[in-house]
């Protein structure tokens, strides 16, 4: 009876997180290169069958618990403004971002809709500068175009080109913020993987609205369930400890 109450009250816990995870996907549904989260779980008995090399165990008690936040790294669609300062990417490499604070780092993202700071440097918000593979872009207040491989041109000649970083549509990536990753793994483009940089739009979040909606209500109704089992559990735990004091007064 006490394991049923402590899986139901686990089981509660891991939905509500699941809730929290639903929740911030829909938030950002129109947050320009967000990627949708998702609880990954696992089992303590798949793990024990892992470390002895998958040898049958005794006993069917399977202990759930969430392992990680896993990002959704799947391309989504262009939404095209005609703006030159937005910039989207067809392949799975990202537009790398020069934060600007006391102690700078590089972070990948897919969020390109930029503008120029007051210096003249083309910005991702406060986010941070954008990379080329000459570091911060410097465009000053010339027009420009960006060719399909990332090369920045204007009336004079190549400006930079695009610092652009590899992510495997599979690998683990470390969210920094909304909108930007931290990749750890090996960055170069594989042979044979194609891109293309399309100016002029941006690529839009890749949350799917009705099937965060649809899990969202299949959450809840084993968040509920598990809420009545756990009174249950209570009721027969308080009737059991009537009975036992009962039968002591006898």
């Amino acid at each position: 009876m006490l394991r049923g109450f402590y899986n139901a009250a686990q089981a509660m816990i891991h939905q509500q997180r699941e809730l929290d995870s639903i929740s911030n996907n829909v938030m950002n549904i129109n947050t320009a290169g967000y990627r949708r989260d998702r609880i990954v779980k696992n089992t303590f008995m798949e793990e024990l069958i892992l470390v002895r090399g998958r040898t049958r165990l005794s006993g069917t008690f399977h202990q759930t618990y969430v392992e990680n936040n896993r990002v959704n790294l799947e391309q989504s669609n262009f939404e095209f403004t005609g703006s030159r300062f937005d910039m989207a990417i067809w392949g799975d490499v990202y537009f790398n971002i020069r934060t600007m604070n006391e102690t700078p780092n590089v972070y990948q993202t897919r969020n390109g809709q930029f503008e120029l700071d007051g210096e003249g440097y083309l910005v991702l918000g406060k986010a941070g500068r954008v990379q080329g593979q000459g570091g911060d872009i410097y465009i000053g207040h010339d027009d420009f175009v960006v060719d399909p491989d990332g090369t920045i041109r204007n009336d004079d000649g190549v400006i930079d080109v695009l610092l652009l970083t590899y992510t495997p549509p599979d690998a683990d990536v470390r969210k920094i913020n909304d909108t930007l990753f931290r990749y750890d793994g090996d960055e170069a483009l594989p042979a044979g993987e194609t891109f293309d940089v399309i100016q002029g739009g941006f690529e839009k979040s890749n949350v799917d609205a009705n099937r965060e909606m649809t899990r969202a209500m299949e959450v809840q109704r084993l968040y509920e369930a598990n809420s009545q089992i756990l009174k249950y559990i209570d009721t027969m735990n308080q009737r059991s400890t009537s009975l036992a004091k009962s039968g002591q007064a006898i």
